[in-house]
């Protein structure tokens, strides 16, 4: 455990530069790609792409290294990761809306898909589909600069990201066009527009262009929380009611899926949901970014701030909860399938919208931070993993832990599970005896002579936080038991 631990640490320090050095130096394997590996959650097959660098070329490669403060340990590194073994990978094929797609992976609509060029080389790279940038009929003027980032300072990624963007840009004839053509030059691939209208008329007409454009689904933008004019965007998502009639005006006008995206910016994220359901929605798309604030300079317009859209790593754990209520909600109709957006980077985070009930996957904020390059690791992860546990087709995974959530009311709380230290593991840093004192119930001793922790069974009551806050993970859990 400790070596996974120091393989992922050293590999997060990783620039993931392009036209990477490291690799440039060292002619039979390419170092960058095995650290991007890792990086993305795919440890267990990284060595694959440096099973032929010689010890010299690793050390030419570690020389070339261009961080700004200290070289990636590559060598170290390389020698720690585990032997990759090949194996027989499933398709990763799953069905949408009566929609074949390739894989369930889809750039979400924002900027990381607004013209032809752009999307056509996602398409090329692997990606299975695009919601584009979100068409309307209005002048889009945006604000420069546009967007901020919350991030460790010890760190270049972020793991929260404020955008101010709106819509696209182009007129609508033009975007119509572009999707037109890449339905044309990609006809395996997915492709959904996506639209906001301002009124009955407006949803109604983009509808109909989109189709006669040769989409294959149509995403309804109900959920923008930066939109300058009003009865537009979350201004509408925020209204069950104007769900309900502008789902149901576009519905009726055109024969292709149509897809509401759903604002979190909402207490009850299932009464609009309901409503477009009710409306004939095929399926929902959730969530669109969470309003928020940030306080830098950075994000500054003319020495003024405003509230705009969160997104990023940190909002997954909102975006899975908003997906559980959609998905348990015993008033949808259960026909109406779920498109997750919300802090994907990796496939794990894929997999994990996958299994509360969604058949495919939106992914914005990562891509602008990484490149649409991600889309390898996103595909082999998920069909490692597949592999691992024999699952033969994506379908099996999606929803398969709906059934493990449950209320708070129906909850065990007659057992409870102590922590236990493994020794071998454990370097004496005392973090979980601070934490355990001064957060948690006083249940840790700590020897400072032989700095080992010990847990006081009188006093624990199986929290965990000790844990969580374990840097080597030392701490695990012992079999559940019946409380006194």
């Amino acid at each position: 455990m400790k070596r996974t631990l120091h393989i992922i640490e050293e590999a997060s320090r990783c620039l993931l530069c392009a036209d990477a050095p490291c690799s440039k130096a060292c002619p039979s394997g390419d170092p960058a790609r095995a650290i991007r590996a890792v990086r993305f959650g795919n440890e267990n097959i990284a060595k694959r792409w440096i099973e032929d660098c010689t010890d010299n070329e690793l050390a030419a490669a570690e020389q070339a290294c261009i961080h700004y403060d200290q070289p990636i340990r590559i060598s170290e590194l390389v020698a720690q990761l585990p032997a990759c073994h090949e194996t027989a990978l499933p398709s990763l094929a799953i069905d949408f809306c009566g929609i074949k797609c390739e894989n369930p992976f889809f750039l979400a609509s924002s900027a990381v898909c607004t013209n032809y060029e752009m999307v056509a080389r996602a398409f090329d790279m692997g990606w299975g589909g695009v919601f584009y940038k979100t068409i309307c009929l209005q002048d889009i003027n945006e604000v420069s600069p546009r967007f901020d980032a919350v991030s460790d300072h010890a760190s270049v990624d972020f793991y929260g990201f404020r955008n101010m963007e709106q819509l696209s840009e182009n007129p609508a004839e033009v975007d119509f066009d572009i999707l037109a053509r890449l339905k044309r030059d990609y006809p395996t691939k997915v492709v959904v527009a996506s639209i906001m209208g301002q009124t009955e008329a407006e949803w109604i007409e983009l509808g109909k262009m989109a189709e006669a454009a040769g989409v294959d689904a149509i995403e309804l933008n109900f959920s923008c929380p930066q939109m300058r004019l009003t009865g537009m965007g979350s201004d509408v998502g925020q209204n069950p009611e104007l769900v309900l009639f502008y789902t149901s005006y576009v519905k009726k006008n055109v024969k292709i899926p149509v897809i509401p995206k759903m604002t979190p910016n909402i207490t009850h994220i299932g009464h609009p949901a309901m409503t477009s359901s009710f409306a004939g929605a095929d399926a929902i798309s959730a969530i669109n970014t969470i309003k928020s604030v940030t306080m830098t300079d950075r994000g500054a317009v003319s020495d003024k701030k405003t509230v705009s859209g969160y997104s990023g790593r940190a909002v997954k754990p909102i975006a899975l909860r908003f997906i559980l209520e959609l998905a348990k909600n015993p008033f949808m109709n259960d026909k109406v399938q779920f498109s997750g957006i919300g802090g994907i980077e990796t496939w794990r985070d894929a997999l994990e919208f996958i299994l509360l009930g969604c058949r495919n996957v939106q992914v914005c904020t990562s891509v602008m931070q990484y490149g649409y390059r991600i889309i390898d690791d996103l595909v082999m992860g998920l069909q490692h993993y597949m592999a691992e546990h024999a699952v033969t087709s994506l379908d099996q995974l999606v929803g398969k832990e709906l059934p493990n959530f449950v209320t708070p009311g129906e909850l065990d709380r007659s057992t409870i599970v102590y922590p236990m230290i493994d020794r071998n593991l454990c370097i004496g840093c005392g973090r979980c005896y601070i934490s355990c004192k001064d957060g948690g119930h006083q249940a840790i001793d700590f020897d400072a002579t032989t700095r080992k922790p010990s847990i006081n069974g009188r006093k624990c009551v199986g929290c965990h936080l000790c844990r969580l806050v374990c840097p080597t993970n030392a701490i695990m859990q012992s079999r559940r038991i019946t409380k006194k």
